[in-house]
C-alpha cells in the first residue's frame, strides 16, 4: 500500500482486557479485533505499513498483511501522503437539552400530564417514557398524548409501556400511534405471546411489541448487547459521562422526582417541587460525570462506550471516597477477561446483592 494509513474518523478502536472492538459510529456497528491490532491502530496511525512491519522486525509480516487487508476491506483506513491533513473526531459531548430524557412511572395516582410536559420543555427534554405499573385505558393514554400535541413542546419521542388487559385492542392503538405521531414504540407486557409489529410512517418505523414477560420497577438497569448503540452521541456521551444517569430525569409512583425511578434519593415531589428546582438539588447530578472508564470491570471491558450503565442495581462491591457506588451493574453477565456471557441471576457472587435489593421473587419469576 502506498502512502500512510489513515483511520476513517468515526471508526473508533476500543481496547478490552482480553480483546479489542472497532466501532463504526457510521455504520452502527462494531467488530472485534485482537488487541495486537488496537497497539498498531493507536501506535502506528499516519505511519507506512513497511513502517509498521520494521519496527516489528519483520517477523509478523504476514499477520501485518492480513491486518491491512482486513482494515481496507473493511473501510477502517486508507492511504494518504498528508496524513496530517485530516481532523480526528470531536469527541466532546454536546446536547443543547438541560435534560435528554425523562422517565414517568405510573401506578394508581395520575399525574398532571400537563405540568409536567411544560416543565419539560423549559429544561428541552426530547425523549419521554411513560411506564403503566396497572391497569391502563386507551382513553388516558389519549388524553396524556392529546396534551402534547396540543402544546408547544420540545418533546419529539414517547414511548409507553403498560400491562395487557382485555380492553386492548392492537388495531386501536396502531391507530392512536398514526394520530400522535410523537408515540414511536409501544410495549406491552404479561401478553399470551412475544410479538414485535413495525409500521411505516413518514419513513419512520413505529414499533407496537408485546411481551409474556412481566416489567416492574426493579426490571429495569439489565445489560444485554442487544442494547448496545454503536453511535457518535451514544459513544461521545459514554465516553464523557454516565451512560444511563446523564441528563435524565424521573417521576416514581408517588410523584417523587428522581435521577432514575430505581435510585433511592428524592429530590422533592412533583406536587410541590418543580423540575427545575430538583435538578439543582445537591446530588442530584452526582454521577451524571461517572463513565465506565470509573467503574469496575467495566473499564476493562471492550464494550464500555456502547453499552449503557446502570447505578440503581449494581454488585455493591466499590466504593469511592464521596460515597459514589463505582461497582459493576448487577444484570451485566458479561465477563471482559473471559470474552463470554452468562446469565447474572444465576452468578453464585451476585446473590448477596440480588438479595439486598429484595429481587429474589423477581429472579426466580424471570427462571420460570
Amino acid at each position: 500500500m502506498k502512502g500512510k494509513f489513515v483511520r476513517y474518523a468515526d471508526c473508533i478502536p476500543v481496547k478490552g482486557a482480553n480483546r479489542s472492538v472497532i466501532c463504526d459510529l457510521r455504520r452502527h456497528e462494531y467488530k472485534y479485533i485482537p488487541n495486537s491490532l488496537y497497539d498498531i491502530l493507536v501506535k502506528f496511525q499516519g505511519e507506512t505499513v513497511y513502517k509498521i512491519k520494521e519496527h516489528h522486525q519483520h517477523a509478523y509480516d504476514d499477520i501485518i498483511d492480513e491486518y491491512v487487508e482486513f482494515l481496507v476491506d473493511n473501510e477502517y483506513v486508507f492511504f494518504d501522503e498528508n496524513p496530517e491533513n485530516f481532523l480526528k473526531l470531536n469527541e466532546n459531548f454536546y446536547s443543547p437539552s438541560i435534560i435528554t430524557n425523562c422517565i414517568i412511572d405510573i401506578e394508581k395516582d395520575i399525574p398532571d400530564f400537563k405540568s409536567i410536559f411544560k416543565g419539560l420543555h423549559k429544561l428541552n427534554c426530547k425523549a419521554l417514557q411513560i411506564r403503566f405499573y396497572s391497569h391502563m385505558t386507551l382513553g388516558l393514554l389519549k388524553s396524556a398524548l392529546s396534551e402534547l400535541k396540543n402544546m408547544k413542546t420540545s418533546i419529539i419521542s414517547v414511548e409507553v409501556y403498560f400491562p395487557w388487559s382485555s380492553e386492548i385492542n392492537i388495531k386501536k392503538i396502531q391507530e392512536i400511534m398514526f394520530e400522535y405521531p410523537r408515540l414511536l414504540k409501544v410495549f406491552i407486557y404479561r401478553c399470551n405471546e412475544d410479538k414485535l409489529i413495525k409500521t411505516e410512517f413518514n419513513d419512520s418505523a413505529l414499533i407496537l411489541k408485546s411481551t409474556k414477560k412481566n416489567i416492574c420497577i426493579t426490571s429495569c438497569g439489565v445489560i444485554k448487547n442487544s442494547f448496545f448503540s454503536t453511535n457518535v452521541m451514544m459513544y461521545t456521551e459514554a465516553l464523557n459521562h454516565n451512560s444511563c444517569l446523564n441528563r435524565k430525569i424521573s417521576i416514581d409512583i408517588n410523584g417523587d422526582i428522581k435521577n432514575c425511578p430505581s435510585m433511592p434519593e428524592s429530590y422533592g415531589n412533583i406536587k410541590d417541587t418543580t423540575l427545575e428546582e430538583a435538578i439543582e438539588k445537591p446530588g442530584f447530578k452526582k454521577y451524571w460525570n461517572i463513565t465506565k472508564d470509573d467503574i469496575e470491570v467495566c473499564r476493562d471491558c471492550e464494550f464500555r462506550y456502547i453499552c449503557t450503565d446502570c447505578r440503581a442495581y449494581t454488585e455493591r462491591t466499590t466504593f469511592n471516597k464521596e460515597g459514589l457506588d463505582l461497582s459493576k451493574p448487577l444484570k451485566c453477565g458479561y465477563n471482559p477477561y473471559t470474552n463470554e456471557w452468562a446469565e447474572w441471576s444465576t452468578n453464585p457472587l451476585k446473590q448477596k446483592a440480588i438479595t439486598y435489593y429484595g429481587m429474589e421473587e423477581l429472579v426466580k419469576k424471570n427462571e420460570d
